[in-house]
């Protein structure tokens, strides 16, 4: 039976995979003329079709959490964040490539350690090897995730007649905007992960909150897509790849990822969650070159190792971590319950002499 941190790898996983395949779909779709403020309101919506039954029958026998005011204001920022990381990275894609998007988005490791230091979600005691570990770990897998893009290398396999290869990176004039959205992106990524964790101790319900905010980013990119696209027909679908694309992100994109990043976030924290981003990298180069035919460069397999290396590390890092907190737990424990403590009578553990 797995525990609850393996099921989360298992799954975070699992997301990275379609992820990869979702974002290829989506530019094919994209460059058939399908703008990207339709493609954001229309996978959001119908996302709340599974969503919402879901959230129904989840809770139709289970106690459901209370949902304040306060809590649905923040539940409204995690939307707006949402809403900005699919708008930016949606449109970076637009304009250069599902590369550069995946290049960015391994920046989000660093973006979420700085910032869930910053929240205190995350201790940074450089005299500690647990801090040591989870920093030096988010750098190298930053770095790996860099070289995997940006360096190819020697190939290993053979080059195809026609090769175009997941690590090809036109120079193009929407590059370089393309790339600074995508930046934008991953910022709001890592900003939605705190948010996220910061929600779930007051919320502990990954399905009802993650429900409420996709209302939130439909209603929003809904009124985006409106004001920018002045074309009525734009929002017609065809059934082609557009209304396939729109289909599997509902399903798997908005749906099922966010439901598991948002569970992720709640059992190990927002910067175990971030670090999965840089898998998308490799996972594109594999299935490239497993089914597509690409070229595997000698870039890949080092970039891969200093990924997999910085992961391992991290991981490392949080479980002497985890560890510390449950020793500093079970001595509370025996602290309060010392015969001092209120909570015990004075008398116990004590011999009487007859």
């Amino acid at each position: 039976m797995w525990d609850s941190g393996t099921a989360v790898t298992v799954a975070m996983v699992t997301t990275a995979f379609t992820e990869v395949a979702i974002s290829t779909m989506m530019k094919a779709a994209m460059e058939r003329g399908m703008s990207q403020f339709v493609y954001i309101a229309y996978s959001n919506a119908l996302a709340l079709f599974f969503l919402f039954p879901s959230s129904y029958f989840f809770y139709r026998k289970r106690p459901r959490p209370r949902l304040t005011l306060r809590i649905f204001s923040k539940i409204l920022l995690m939307g707006t964040l949402s809403c900005c990381v699919q708008t930016f990275m949606n449109t970076g894609i637009k304009l250069s490539s599902p590369t550069m998007s995946a290049a960015m988005t391994d920046l989000t490791p660093a973006f979420t350690f700085v910032l869930a230091v910053i929240s205190r979600m995350e201790r940074l005691e450089c005299r500690l090897q647990s801090s040591q570990a989870k920093s030096i770990g988010t750098t190298i897998s930053v770095v790996g995730a860099l070289i995997v893009t940006f360096y190819k290398g020697l190939p290993l396999t053979s080059l195809p007649a026609h090769s175009s290869t997941l690590n090809d990176l036109p120079a193009t004039p929407n590059w370089a905007a393309g790339g600074i959205f995508c930046a934008a992106g991953a910022w709001c990524l890592s900003s939605l992960y705190v948010v996220q964790t910061w929600i779930l101790k007051e919320f502990p319900s990954e399905l009802m909150m993650t429900s409420i905010s996709i209302s939130f980013v439909t209603l929003f990119s809904s009124i985006i897509g409106v004001i920018a696209v002045n074309d009525v027909n734009a929002w017609i679908l065809k059934p082609d790849i557009e209304l396939l694309a729109i289909i599997c992100s509902a399903i798997f994109a908005v749906a099922i990822r966010n439901v598991v990043h948002t569970w992720a976030c709640h059992i190990k924290g927002p910067l175990y969650t971030a670090m999965f981003n840089p898998l998308g990298m490799i996972i594109a180069t594999l299935l490239g070159v497993s089914f597509l035919g690409d070229t595997l460069y000698i870039g890949c397999i080092i970039g891969g190792t200093i990924i997999a290396v910085g992961f391992y590390t991290v991981l490392w890092g949080k479980s002497q971590e985890d560890k510390m907190i449950e020793i500093e737990d079970e001595n509370y424990s025996i602290y309060d319950q010392s015969p001092s403590s209120p909570k015990v009578p004075l008398l116990q553990n004590k011999k009487l002499d007859v």
